[in-house]
């Protein structure tokens, strides 16, 4: 009679050979090298961007200012990302009063904003990702960092968590408790974004959970709250906005993660189970969070945000429980909603956001719509970083 393998063995199977299919899907996606690589924008994308008109842009490439943009044999021009904040900061020093350049100032903090809900599904990598890219197509200076050990948004971002990601190359390294702590510097990684770093995630992640008890019984150093914003400050003046991945647990990742948060960002899908699971969260997060506040954690955000995600408008009882929300929490709902789109799922088919892939690949109305939707969340936020910041809208 054969004998059965032992559950671990089939479970480490399975986990060995789906890695292994990733692996050869992201050689196939992205060949030769595997390394993604953002597409061009058309010149009237890029203007947009910038904020120019793109007559006006048309007359600075005329006119032999700014970088050379490729042009194809019909004539269109398209701009690298790298080229458009180039342009951004060329018009910066020349242009009089006009903002093109959105970096903060000395007297302006860092935004670190947390994007948290412990229920799987809610939409929370999703929304970091498009948040992050989106801030960065707009020319602010941004740090993802992934506290999720699932890693999804460094795996968006080109790297694959078992095969990319080695011991000590996650946040980890930068808050753990022993010898092998080093820099955060030394961990972050740039993407194809030009302006988005990353400090990517792996299984690696968990072992905070499980040093920490162990160190707060022996007392061991700086206490476990402080150690995720100690070390983003470390690298802070090289950033405008930092996203936060956070793991969909309220373990000391996310406690830490609060703590070093100066905004923060719930996600929630409108669904009554949904709805109830948010509930417990906000019941733990403040019995934690008041005793960590307590022992000296600073929790002074400069906003707090619900995002309504994978919405759809049509969907009588969602619309219910969205007035709902609104009725009860007012404007601390953003205005904005996310839509349940397809557009948004068949582009994280191919590991990518809607940022990413161009109008074509899709209808106009799928994309158009979508991109409205995207557009209108990340631009409500931005405006509550520009707010905290002092500045209008």
């Amino acid at each position: 009679m054969p004998i059965k393998p032992r559950m671990a063995q089939v479970i480490a199977g399975d986990g060995a050979a789906l890695s292994q299919e990733l692996h050869a899907l992201r050689q196939s996606l992205f060949p030769p090298t595997s390394q993604k690589i953002l597409r061009s924008f058309a010149s009237g994308e890029a203007a947009k961007l910038i904020g120019i008109a793109d007559g006006y842009l048309r007359q600075l490439s005329i006119g032999g200012k700014g970088p050379l943009p490729e042009t194809s044999a019909t004539g269109r021009r398209s701009f690298t990302l790298t080229q458009i904040n180039e342009l951004r900061q060329m018009l910066h020093e020349t242009g009089k009063g006009k903002e093109y350049l959105p970096w903060r100032n000395g007297n302006e903090r860092c935004q670190v904003l947390a994007t948290v809900n412990f229920k799987g599904g809610s939409g929370k990598t999703t929304t970091a990702a498009h948040l992050a890219q989106y801030l960065a197509l707009h020319g602010y200076r941004v740090l993802a960092v992934d506290l999720d050990p699932q890693a999804s948004l460094t795996a968006l971002h080109g790297y694959q968590p078992e095969f990319d990601i080695g011991i000590n190359e996650t946040l980890y390294g930068a808050i753990r408790y022993d010898s092998e702590r080093r820099q955060l510097s030394e961990i972050v990684r740039s993407t194809y974004f030009a302006g988005l770093d990353i400090v990517p995630g792996n299984l690696e992640l968990m072992e905070f959970e499980h040093d920490t008890p162990k160190a707060l019984a022996e007392g061991n150093g700086e206490a476990f709250f402080g150690r995720i914003a100690t070390a983003l400050g470390e690298v802070a003046d090289r950033y405008d906005v930092m996203i936060l991945d956070c793991p969909p647990q309220l373990g000391f990742l996310t406690l830490g993660a609060l703590c070093a948060a100066t905004g923060v960002l719930i996600t929630v899908h409108p669904q009554m189970l949904d709805v109830m699971s948010m509930c417990q969260f906000l019941l733990m997060a403040s019995d934690l969070l008041s005793v960590v506040q307590d022992a000296g954690a600073d929790l002074e955000y400069d906003f707090l945000r619900y995002i309504v995600t994978r919405h759809e408008p049509s969907d009588g009882p969602q619309t219910q429980m969205v007035a709902f929300m609104r009725s009860l929490f007012r404007e601390r709902v953003l205005t904005n909603t996310m839509l349940k789109s397809t557009a948004i799922s068949d582009a994280g088919l191919s590991k990518q956001t809607l940022y990413e892939v161009g109008r074509e690949n899709f209808t106009r109305a799928t994309y158009d719509r979508a991109i409205e939707s995207l557009d209108g969340v990340n631009g409500e936020i931005e405006a509550h970083i520009r707010q905290a910041w002092g500045r209008a809208p």
